[in-house]
């Protein structure tokens, strides 16, 4: 993280994204195959191709899919081994909870490596899954929208939620939807972490249009105006 106190996660799917994201100002990479169909862990290849490409941390979404443990720990250490920082994963279980012995099994399986929580939102119950979460060791932090249906329908539940907890702020990232007029509202929550993705892109599109330096510098220049303002610093 910056000296800045705001944090501006880019989420990149190709070696060509990690320059328009680091000219941008983003302060890190989340790197994952195909979002737009529920992201995907990317091929070994495609994290060195990203890594070589930037000197900003990249960390890298682990999906379990049908992989069995053991496959799943390979994959990561070779995430790992090729450079990524940390990693991005999440588990529940069969009741739609948060699966803890889970995540930490993989995160000791990996040297506890650093994680971002990626899935909460699809937890059954939200107050129970902030509880649980909190206690997974080596986190650093919670991606979440306050909805399955992006930032737009949980953005007053993630508010809600702050007000009721403020120190939840040190682990939320907002993500999933994010749009310019839901800055404001957010950074006054408390919220000083925020990660993009399709708006990051010509069109949002995924698939057509790379990672965009003036679009990330755009977010970067409105998130961090949305904190000095929040915190009383005057614009420079």
């Amino acid at each position: 993280m910056t000296s800045d106190p705001a944090h501006l996660d880019v989420v990149v799917t190709r070696a060509r994204d990690a320059a328009g994201a680091q000219a941008g100002g983003a302060d890190r990479l989340l790197l994952s195959a195909d979002p737009g169909a529920g992201h995907v862990s990317p091929e070994p290849a495609l994290v060195s191709a990203v890594v070589r490409e930037t000197d900003l941390p990249v960390w890298v979404v682990l999906r379990r899919d049908e992989l069995p443990f053991h496959r799943l720990v390979l994959l990561g250490t070779d995430y790992l081994e090729l450079g990524a920082t940390g990693l991005a994963f999440g588990f529940l279980d069969r009741d739609l909870e948060i699966d803890g012995p889970a995540c930490a099994e993989v995160t000791r399986e990996l040297g506890d490596v650093p994680w971002l929580y990626h899935g909460f939102d699809t937890a059954l119950e939200v107050p129970r899954a902030w509880r649980d979460v909190r206690r997974l060791p080596n986190l650093d932090g919670v991606l979440s929208a306050g909805s399955t249906r992006g930032l737009e329908h949980g953005v007053e539940e993630l508010i809600a939620r702050l007000r009721e907890d403020p120190s939840l702020a040190d682990l939320l990232v907002a993500g999933g939807g994010l749009t310019p007029e839901l800055v404001p509202w957010l950074v006054r929550a408390g919220v000083r972490r925020f990660a993009i993705g399709s708006s990051a892109r010509e069109s949002g599109s995924w698939t057509r249009a790379s990672v965009d330096a003036h679009r990330v510098r755009t977010w970067r220049m409105l998130i961090d105006d949305a904190v000095s303002r929040a915190l009383g610093i005057p614009a420079g």
